[in-house]
């Protein structure tokens, strides 16, 4: 005999509810364990008004009904997605329009402008002021002041600061004070590296002016990591520890189906096309062409996973989201002097971990001239500065561990096992974590035997989040531990052919280019670089159909229904959005294995060694 069992303790509410909404269920659907029991199924929930309300599960709904739910969820959810492409692109044209400032979530003040040195510069030394948040902790007289250098790759200053949980507020936290290297969107005419270079000498001598004498800690992130470790080198003295954060300073090296980015190179000709871009930009190197870059590594995410995370969650991913593209879509220039030094003298001629780089006239970067303690942090999923780049410098530059003791140095690293390259510098749990640890453990770290280390964190990421548990250990390595094979001898060719085809391109095509560049024809180039138009082609400014979507998007909000997570047609959606991303995934590991056969069968001699 079917009948009802309801919750007690609403059962006043539900007689009323039940009248309308009451399923019935018999004994003989449920196992009966010594009598018979027949639940009704019903889940008690929250009304908009705060009071219990009853809801049917979707497992119990029929595919009608889950089909019309899954409908109104995906209409709602593709309003709000194109609204938050609309909110992006706007965005991005006002952080156009205001010169397109340091994205930092500190409160600042200019101590230098390097715009207005006797040789300038596009860069400014920043000093971050505490706000109410940070008053609790007192700058400590006992910590040395840190400089922090964001990477120079594409995108504007920032990074390393753009939310409470970074470098910068970990640092606050720390009781340290904290300074930041930020630059311009465009460089000054004819703008060289040795140019930066001694700039940046200038902000360190100036911070340790102003702390009495005091070194600060150079920390700098990706590019900053090597821009930074060749001011330790030539600012013997005035600057402290080096920290470098996924910093590539052996780009030779690189494991064969993790790092396809090395041998990008090898089927391009070298640094010629970098020389031609900028001859096209009127002098001038657009950013978004190595962002454009970065984003071909993964395709799958860049393309899909990213948009479609925000479209399955729009509703707690759309702030995230959009902090980070006002970060992420921000595209600055490198001056074709700059672009061409560093190509080939890092990236393809790898001269810095050789002690061969030129950093002007009369100076020559050589690594071994660190002082004071290094601490290298990389991570394991990082494809773009893998391990291999960021440790494979020692053993160049210290053959072995007994030759490192000699020098008396101190090298400590620190491996993450699950974050990519951008997670290194933008994660709250890494900042929280990793980078806490590194500003708690600098002036340890001094104290160290010389030697090589490996940070270990036993904790991670402490009681219920907080950076204050984490316990560290660190144990003795080898030189020999950190020393990753790769087929020098073809990179060589491949510089040869680099040099080859860039003095061609020098002689015979770059004055003709040039001839023919004007600021109308870069400024075109520019905003028609795909990276920027498959963004603001969603601005409210330039397209009609867009304008629409704000108060559609504001209703929606009001009115939102979303789909259970038990919806049928939701999970097959899940089911699909995995199978694209996987048929992506696949493609991009053909094209890297092509890749990798390709540089073995015309560049390496021994292909036992790739």
């Amino acid at each position: 005999m079917p009948f009802v069992y309801v919750l007690p303790r609403y059962e006043s509410h539900m007689n009323t509810v039940l009248k309308s909404r009451k399923r019935v269920v018999t004994a003989n659907t449920l196992e009966a364990k010594g009598r018979d029991l027949v639940l009704d199924e019903v889940s008690a929930r929250k009304s908009p008004t705060g009071e219990p309300d009853v809801h049917t599960t979707d497992e119990h709904q029929s595919l009608a009904e889950q089909w019309f739910r899954y409908q109104v969820d995906l209409v709602q959810r593709s309003i709000l997605f194109m609204d938050t492409l609309r909110q992006r692109a706007d965005n991005m044209l006002a952080h156009e329009a205001a010169g397109m400032p340091p994205l930092l979530d500190f409160a600042h003040e200019v101590v230098l402008d390097a715009r207005q040195f006797a040789v300038p510069v596009n860069y400014a030394l920043l000093r971050i002021l505490p706000s109410k948040e940070d008053e609790p902790t007192k700058v400590s007289p006992d910590h040395r002041p840190i400089l922090v250098v964001d990477p120079r790759a594409g995108h504007g200053p920032g990074i390393g600061g753009f939310k409470r949980d970074s470098e910068v507020g970990m640092a606050l936290a720390d009781g340290r004070a904290v300074y930041f290297v930020v630059f311009f969107p465009e460089p000054r005419p004819e703008q060289t590296l040795a140019d930066v270079h001694h700039t940046l000498r200038r902000f360190v001598a100036k911070v340790c002016e102003l702390h009495d004498g005091v070194a600060p800690v150079l920390y700098g992130n990706c590019q900053g990591g090597w821009a930074v470790a060749l001011l330790a080198a030539d600012c013997v003295g005035t600057a402290g520890p080096v920290v470098m954060n996924g910093s590539p300073l052996s780009y030779w090296a690189g494991a064969s189906d993790v790092n396809p980015m090395r041998l990008a190179a090898a089927f391009l000709g070298g640094a010629w096309l970098s020389h031609f871009t900028s001859d096209l930009g009127n002098g001038l190197f657009d950013g978004a062409w190595l962002v454009q870059n970065f984003e071909r590594l993964n395709p799958a995410h860049s393309y899909f996973t990213k948009n479609y995370q925000l479209f399955s969650q729009v509703d707690t991913e759309r702030e995230r989201f959009l902090d980070f593209e006002r970060w992420w879509s921000g595209y600055y220039f490198l001056s074709r002097e700059e672009i061409k030094t560093i190509v080939e003298n890092l990236f393809i001629g790898n001269q810095l971990e050789q002690g061969l780089m030129r950093i002007c006239e009369h100076c020559v970067a050589d690594l071994r001239r660190i002082r004071h303690p290094v601490v290298i942090f990389a991570s394991s999923a990082d494809n773009i500065t893998p391990p291999h780049q960021a440790l494979n410098w020692i053993p160049a530059v210290y053959p072995t561990t007994q030759a490192l003791k000699d020098a008396g140095q101190r090298i400590v690293y620190l491996i993450n096992g699950h974050v990519g390259h951008l997670g290194i510098f933008v994660s709250a749990s890494v900042a929280r974590h990793e980078h806490h640890a590194i500003l708690q453990e600098l002036e340890r770290i001094e104290t160290l035997p010389p030697g090589l280390y490996q940070m270990i964190i036993d904790s991670p990421e402490g009681a219920e989040g907080s950076p204050s548990a984490a316990r560290v250990h660190y144990e003795e390595r080898q030189v020999e531990d950190v020393q990753y094979a790769f087929p020098r001898q073809a990179f060589e060719k491949v510089r040869n052919v680099s040099e080859s085809n860039e003095a061609v391109y020098a002689s015979w095509v770059s004055p003709w280019v040039r001839a023919w560049a004007n600021p109308w024809g870069a400024a075109i180039q520019k905003w028609m670089h795909p990276m920027r138009v498959q963004r603001y082609a969603f601005a409210t400014a330039l397209n009609p159909l867009t304008a629409s979507l704000a108060p559609w998007a504001a209703w929606v909000k009001d009115n939102r229904q979303p789909a259970e997570p038990s919806n049928a047609f939701l999970k097959a959606q899940a089911q699909a959005a995995k199978g694209v991303a996987d048929v992506m995934d696949n493609g991009r590991h053909l094209r890297d294995a092509m890749g990798e056969t390709l540089f073995q069968q015309y560049f390496c001699q021994d292909v036992q060694d790739l």
